[in-house]
């Protein structure tokens, strides 16, 4: 009887998992009330981590930074591309050899902000009007600082460059920590005071930053406790948003997190992928939902977001909130009744 138990059990979990891997069903923040829903669309590529959608001449692309390590990469160094959601296309390739790029558009023009190396202390821009020819220069160098990824938006009469740090140690207190940069035209960067910080206490990384109404809003990524049951001492990490309006005070929202790994994860979203990418897909260990990025695209916000161990097997995925960004942003601090 006990043998037979489990096997029902396992039955009952393993058919769980694959409904919801094919399933239109949400599991992410709907059941807290006055969350925005966010739902899962699925998996698009292996190996695949970086990436932001961005609105540029009415097309939605999706900027990718793609790793030496990204099978179709036989380049054998890393770059930066842009796909046409649409038809699948890339764009030339660019930024040879740059690492963890992040995109921003503004009217006709698209810029990239990246780094020289991976934990570098160069933050480098490229920009272009067609996708194909780029001009680039170095906005700023941190001696002795390493830095990863960051985020770019236009704030309150400057722009905003938020920028992950994970060292000095002085400057991160527990890596990873997000400093921030301003420039009045894009070109020239100076760092911000040291109060503009999010967080020296506890792993803060992948920063999204976006500006609305006064607020900056930053999507970014928190590490968790090790879920039980996976065999590995590893932990799990989780989305989580906060706002300021100052960039040194920040509000967390209720709905924190507002993602988790879930089976929707590995719903299967690309037609294209092959058997053996499939297989890899259904077997990897799912920890994360990270490097989340989004854009408005046609009155619904557009997210992508990677899944994975964090540990070398990451995997990209998409989904989408039925609403404009304004809303997305702004549905994460609902009013509080008084």
């Amino acid at each position: 009887m006990k043998t037979t138990g489990t096997k029902v059990i396992t039955f009952i979990l393993a058919a769980f998992s694959l409904f919801m891997m094919n399933s239109n069903i949400t599991v992410c923040n709907d059941s807290r009330s006055g969350c925005p829903v966010i739902r899962k669309l699925g998996t698009i590529d292996c190996d695949m981590v970086e990436t932001t959608p961005v609105v540029f001449r009415d097309k939605l692309y999706r900027f990718e930074y793609v790793r030496s390590n990204y099978k179709p990469n036989i380049t054998g160094n890393t770059y930066s591309r842009f796909i046409d959601t649409a038809s699948g296309k890339p764009t030339p390739a660019f930024a040879q050899g740059f690492d963890l790029g992040n995109a921003y558009v503004e009217n006709d023009t698209v810029y990239v902000s990246c780094v020289n190396d991976w934990g570098g202390s160069e933050i480098w821009l490229f920009r272009s009007g067609n996708l194909e020819g780029w001009d680039s220069w170095k906005a700023l160098e941190l001696e002795g600082w390493k830095i990863y990824n960051t985020s770019l938006c236009k704030g309150a009469g400057a722009y905003i460059m938020a920028i992950e740090v994970g060292q000095p140690p002085d400057v991160v207190g527990r890596a990873f920590t997000m400093r921030f940069l301003t420039s009045p035209d894009l070109v020239h960067w100076k760092l911000t005071p040291d109060e503009c910080v999010y967080t020296k206490d506890r792993y803060s990384a992948c920063p999204a930053l976006h500006y609305l109404d006064g607020m900056y809003y930053m999507i970014y990524l928190e590490e968790k406790p090790v879920p039980p049951g996976t065999g590995k001492d590893w932990p799990a990490y989780a989305p989580h948003i906060v706002r300021s309006n100052d960039l040194a005070h920040w509000e967390s929202s209720p709905c924190n997190p507002i993602m988790s790994h879930s089976p929707e994860d590995k719903r299967i979203a690309n037609p294209k992928l092959t058997k053996e990418e499939r297989s890899r897909i259904v077997t990897a260990l799912d920890l994360n939902n990270s490097d989340v990025e989004c854009c408005e695209f046609r009155g619904k916000t557009i997210i992508t977001y990677s899944w994975g161990d964090q540990h070398g097997t990451e995997f990209l995925a998409e989904a989408v909130y039925e609403g404009t960004l304004a809303s997305f942003l702004k549905g994460f601090f609902p009013q509080k009744s008084r």
